[in-house]
């Protein structure tokens, strides 16, 4: 019980950690900006330089969790992450800023891959209700991140954060120090090519890969424009709030959910929730503006909230024997939606408006819910 606890524990502060150092980034650009002096187009290159390297860190780690050292593997990545905060705090040159950042990419990725393992190990017959916690713990560093730039940089130096970030992730390492992997993790299965076609085949891997596509693509485009959006119709020191109240949401949508997923069927609840984020979706982005804007988004929040944790779920519980490349391929999934649908939406802006742009997070919830009745009706 004490080890299950600490395992828990540990995990939950490196996704909130996890989540703070992602935020953390587009609140800071502008200080980059100014303390690289470089131009807002290589400023772009922030956001991939990150996701690159995670996604590639949890393809390999994933695939590979029947075989790898599950404890040493987090020791050793963990303790890569603060010393590539610390690395990317001091960076004299923004070249050196992007290859920390990509390097740490890698270290969280590596974690990112094992992460849900463990838990759906510890928590075999919980996975819904964990894995809605552990996301909720992503929203809590997700919503701190912000606040943490903006305290610091009223205070001091931009670098200071990333300093802080570093020393958060300490307490991981002595969490984990010691602790043997949970029981039942030997039955992981090193997946094999016959096996991972068959396992790419199932219809649950399909859905699941599919729908975090979509809902990653809307993360992404909600992440990167909606304070750009906001700024449309409210004051430009307030247009950033937009982001806040949306990702506010997300702590008592998942303490929703949390309870929810014991008592309701994954698929039906997840399919619920998606079809309820259309309209809200609707409402946020092409009917209101100004202050009004504030309030739907945090609604749109509410729903959005649950979908990654619990679609993730269904993926898990289908093929229980393969958490890691199953867990692999749904987080990655998601990042890739995250990296590419803010960029396809760059143009758009640029030749229409920021409005049009905002209809294709609308038109991607539709996807949602279409994946999701598919899978739902051919139980």
């Amino acid at each position: 019980m004490e080890a299950r606890t600490r395992w828990t524990a540990a995990i939950f502060l490196f996704i909130a950690l996890d989540a703070a150092s992602l935020q953390i980034r587009g609140a800071l650009l502008p200080r980059f900006e100014s303390s690289f002096d470089v131009s807002a187009g290589l400023l772009g290159l922030v956001a991939p330089a990150g996701t690159v390297g995670f996604v590639l860190a949890v393809l390999v780690v994933g695939f590979t969790a029947g075989r790898v050292t599950i404890e040493r593997t987090i020791l050793a990545s963990v303790a890569a992450a603060s010393v590539l905060l610390g690395a990317m705090a001091l960076a004299p040159i923004y070249a050196l800023f992007l290859a920390a950042l990509f390097c740490h990419g890698l270290s969280l990725g590596a974690v990112r891959g094992l992460d849900r393992v463990v838990l759906s190990h510890l928590y075999p017959t919980r996975r819904g209700r964990v894995f809605t916690l552990h996301s909720l713990a992503w929203a809590i560093g997700a919503v701190s991140g912000p606040a943490l730039a903006a305290f610091v940089v009223w205070f001091t130096d931009w670098r200071v954060a990333f300093g802080l970030l570093a020393v958060g992730f300490l307490p991981v390492l002595g969490l984990v120090s010691g602790l043997d992997v949970p029981s039942g993790i030997e039955n992981e299965q090193p997946i094999s090519r016959a096996a991972l076609s068959e396992l790419a085949r199932t219809p649950a891997i399909v859905a699941m890969t599919a729908g975090l596509l979509l809902v990653g693509g809307i993360e992404g485009a909600i992440f990167t424009w909606l304070p750009y959006y906001a700024g449309e119709s409210l004051p430009g020191a307030l247009a950033p709030l937009a982001l806040s109240a949306y990702l506010l949401a997300y702590v008592p949508g998942r303490l929703t959910y949390t309870a929810l997923s014991e008592r309701v069927d994954y698929r039906l609840l997840t399919l619920a929730i998606a079809l309820a984020a259309i309209p809200a979706m609707y409402l946020a982005f092409v009917v209101v503006s100004g202050y009004a804007l504030l309030a739907s988004v945090f609604v749109l929040g509410l729903f959005m909230s649950g979908q990654f944790p619990l679609i993730s779920a269904i993926g898990v519980e289908a093929t229980p024997e393969y958490s890691g490349p199953a867990n692999a391929i749904g987080t990655s999934a998601t990042y890739v939606g995250i990296a590419v649908v803010p960029a396809v939406m760059g143009p758009v802006i640029d030749v229409y408006a920021i409005g049009t742009a905002m209809l294709l997070p609308v038109v991607l919830s539709g996807g949602v819910a279409l994946v999701l009745g598919a899978l739902w009706l051919a139980r």
